[in-house]
């Protein structure tokens, strides 16, 4: 697994949980010891933000600029993980800040720009892609992302309530050139959601990784969203790692 990681998603950018001191520290150290390939992003360009997001919104950002830096590299990090994914490498963006309710021309819960659309739309911008599904496994509906793609017949987002509704999506879909995982941890038994064990996740993982397999092999990338339990993140992100490698 390639891992897209900056030093800088480190740095202390707001006062809500996503931005905590040492928030990815236990994780990027978990992940180290596991043989990865460790990738580093550039930021995003305006171009890129503005294939979801309207030049009003952009400009709201910049006027906080190490914030705006941030989410500029987060969304780069975003882009970086899917075209591995295009190349049939896969990715996990280890990336802070989140973005799946990060809308058109709004934001909230911890997100300023929508990392998984940004990176969709410009797969799509480069004519990489044309079908994608988008599943979302945090704890919380990504109205960002279901709002930017409500419209779209070509890209799906479904967000895991149950396992057995994840597999009635999946086996549902007909076609699918890149899949993109919303990878929130923040339904794990240690964190807000109380539900899911470590090794959940890599039954999530396997489940994904099968319906890849028949449509798109290889072309799977996933981004970090909620997860705030500093010492548990690392271990389930490894664990949905596990199910999605071969």
């Amino acid at each position: 697994m390639h891992i897209v990681f900056h030093e800088r998603y480190r740095e202390v950018y707001a006062s809500d949980p996503a931005a905590a001191k040492g928030r990815l520290d236990h994780a990027a150290a978990h992940l180290h010891n596991q043989g990865h390939t460790w990738v580093t992003p550039e930021p995003a360009t305006e171009e890129d933000i503005l294939l979801v997001h309207t030049r009003e919104h952009l400009q709201r950002i910049q006027q906080r600029p190490q914030l705006y830096e941030l989410a500029l590299l987060a969304a780069g990090g975003a882009v970086t993980a899917a075209e591995l994914a295009c190349s049939g490498t896969q990715s996990f963006g280890l990336i802070r800040p989140p973005g799946h309710h990060a809308s058109v021309d709004s934001c909230w819960g911890f997100c300023w720009f929508n990392n998984m659309a940004v990176a969709m739309q410009a797969m799509r911008s480069k004519g990489l892609v044309k079908t994608g599904v988008i599943v979302d496994i945090d704890l919380h509906f990504g109205d960002g992302t279901s709002g930017f793609y409500a419209q779209d017949p070509q890209i799906t987002y479904h967000h895991l309530n149950s396992f057995s509704e994840l597999e009635q999506i999946l086996a549902a879909q007909a076609e699918c050139d890149l899949v993109g995982i919303s990878a929130g941890f923040d339904r794990h038994l240690e964190d807000w959601g109380g539900i899911l064990s470590t090794e959940d996740y890599t039954r999530i993982g396997k489940m994904i990784k099968e319906f890849a397999d028949l449509h798109c092999p290889g072309k799977v990338f996933s981004l970090l969203e909620g997860g705030y339990n500093h010492h548990i993140l690392g271990p389930a992100i490894q664990a949905l790692i596990t199910g999605l490698e071969p």
